[in-house]
């Protein structure tokens, strides 16, 4: 495999575009009380943005607002969709939906999730699940905060 085919590329598109090939995830970067919400799966030591894919019939929206309340626990939250992105890596390429969501409220994080630690950190945390594609998702966010 050469190095071209190894490169991750993440682009940014309107919140409203939709691929030929449809949406497959919907990710939330969330905060609470001033920090970036992120999340750990039972069984990883890195740490993610929440998110995951759409489930059939599901629309991006309800995803993510589904995908942040069960991996985070958020029960009073606003939740606003910022761009439409796309992820090329090893030949492929998946599209999502990026959103940002202010919580006002967390709970606890159900014990059958698939989720077994949640922290609040002012930045992103050292050792990402993704790390080629989390701080490009992160930054648009923090760039569309700034610009509403």
């Amino acid at each position: 495999m050469d190095s071209i085919s190894c490169m991750t590329r993440v682009t940014f598109f309107d919140r409203d575009f939709v691929p030929p090939a449809g949406l497959t995830y919907s990710v939330i970067a969330a905060n609470y009380g001033g920090k970036w919400v992120f999340v750990r799966h039972r069984g990883r030591t890195t740490w993610e943005i929440p998110g995951g894919h759409i489930e059939q019939g599901e629309t991006p929206d309800d995803a993510a607002v589904r995908e942040l309340a069960e991996e985070t626990g958020a029960r009073d939250f606003s939740i606003v969709c910022v761009a439409t992105y796309a992820v090329e890596k090893n030949g492929g390429t998946g599209y999502g939906r990026l959103y940002y969501a202010a919580v006002g409220e967390m709970g606890a994080v159900n014990d059958t999730c698939e989720i077994g630690e949640v922290i609040l950190s002012a930045s992103l945390p050292a050792s990402l699940t993704y790390p080629d594609i989390q701080p490009h998702l992160h930054r648009r966010v923090v760039e569309y905060l700034s610009e509403v």
